[in-house]
C-alpha cells in the first residue's frame, strides 16, 4: 500500500545554478528589477519611472563636458582630523573607508574643463564619500575653484550631491565652509560672471544652505530631495504631516525655490544654452 510502502511519487532534487552578481539592480522609484547594462546605457535613470540613480563625481563630470577636456585641481588635497573626533568608528577611519570604496581623496572634484567647446570651471560634489558632506577639504577645493573661476572670468558650475551637509567630524571647521563658498561667489557674482548651481538627490542641510542655493540658475534633477531638514524630522517637530512631494523638485520648482527641472539627458545641452545665452 502506498500508506506505509514505497510512495508513488519521487523527490527530485534540482541543484540551483549560480546565477552571477552584479548583473541586475531594483529601482528605488518603482520597484523594476533592469539589466545593468541597459542602466548604464541609459545614464543611470530608470527607464519605467525616470528615477534618477546616484552617479560618482567623475561620472557626472564625464556626462557634463565635453570628452577629454577635463583638467583636475588639487588633486592630492586631503582632511586631517582636527578634532580627533572618536566615535563607533574613528574620523580617519570613516575617511580610508570612503577613499577606499569610492577612489576620491575626499568628497568634491573640482577643476575646469570645457562645455560645447565653452571653458568653464567646475565642481562636483560625491554623495557616496560620506554622504558628499563639506568638510575643509570640500569648502577649499570649492572656494579655490570659485577664485580661479573669478580670476580667468570664467563661468562657474557646481553639481551638488550632499545628504550630509557640514560635517560633524570637523566642527567649526566645517561650518566656516559655509561662509567661505559664499563669500567666494559674493566676489564672482560682482565680476557680473555667471554660477549656475545643479542640484541632485540629495541636496540637504549645510550645502543647501550655503554655495548649493545661490545660483544665479538653480537647477535640480527630477524627484530630487532638497531642502535643510529632512521631511521626517520636519513632522516630529511641527507635528503636522507635510504636503504630498514636500522638498521634492517638482514641489521647489512650484514653490519658486530652483528654476528648471532638467533631466540628466538634457543637463549637458541645458548647461551649453545658458552659458551661451546673449548677457
Amino acid at each position: 500500500m502506498a500508506l506505509f510502502g514505497k510512495p508513488k511519487y519521487t523527490i527530485v532534487r534540482i541543484k540551483k545554478k549560480d546565477i552571477p552578481d552584479g548583473l541586475w539592480t531594483k529601482c528605488p522609484g518603482c520597484s523594476e528589477t533592469l539589466f545593468n547594462k541597459t542602466l548604464e546605457e541609459n545614464l543611470k535613470v530608470c527607464p519605467k519611472c525616470n528615477y534618477h540613480f546616484v552617479l560618482g563625481a567623475y561620472e557626472r563630470i564625464k556626462l557634463s563636458l565635453d570628452k577629454d577636456t577635463f583638467l583636475e585641481y588639487d588633486i592630492n588635497m586631503e582632511s586631517s582630523d582636527p578634532l580627533e573626533f572618536k566615535g563607533p568608528k574613528t574620523y580617519k577611519d570613516k575617511l580610508e573607508a570612503d577613499q577606499k570604496l569610492t577612489g576620491l581623496k575626499d568628497a568634491v572634484v573640482s577643476g575646469e574643463g570645457f562645455i560645447d567647446d565653452k571653458k568653464v570651471i567646475i565642481a562636483v560634489t560625491d554623495s557616496r564619500f560620506i554622504m558628499g558632506s563639506m568638510g575643509s577639504v570640500v569648502g577649499e577645493r570649492i572656494t579655490r575653484a570659485i577664485e580661479a573661476a573669478t580670476k580667468y572670468k570664467l563661468p562657474m558650475v557646481i553639481i551638488s550631491g550632499s545628504g550630509g551637509g557640514a560635517r560633524m567630524y570637523e566642527g567649526m571647521y566645517s561650518l566656516m565652509q559655509m561662509s567661505k563658498t559664499c563669500a567666494a561667489l559674493a566676489y564672482h557674482r560682482k565680476a557680473k560672471l555667471p554660477y549656475i548651481s545643479v542640484l541632485t538627490n540629495p541636496t540637504m542641510a549645510g550645502v543647501m544652505a550655503s554655495f548649493a542655493g545661490i545660483g544665479d540658475i538653480i537647477i535640480a534633477e527630477p524627484k530630487a530631495l532638497i531642502g535643510f531638514t529632512g521631511p521626517r524630522v520636519i513632522e516630529q517637530t511641527i507635528r503636522q504631516k507635510l504636503p504630498e512631494g514636500f522638498q521634492r523638485s517638482e514641489f521647489l520648482l512650484e514653490h519658486g525655490l530652483i528654476d528648471m527641472i532638467v533631466g540628466r539627458k538634457e543637463l549637458k545641452s541645458t548647461l551649453s544654452e545658458l552659458l551661451n545665452y546673449p548677457s
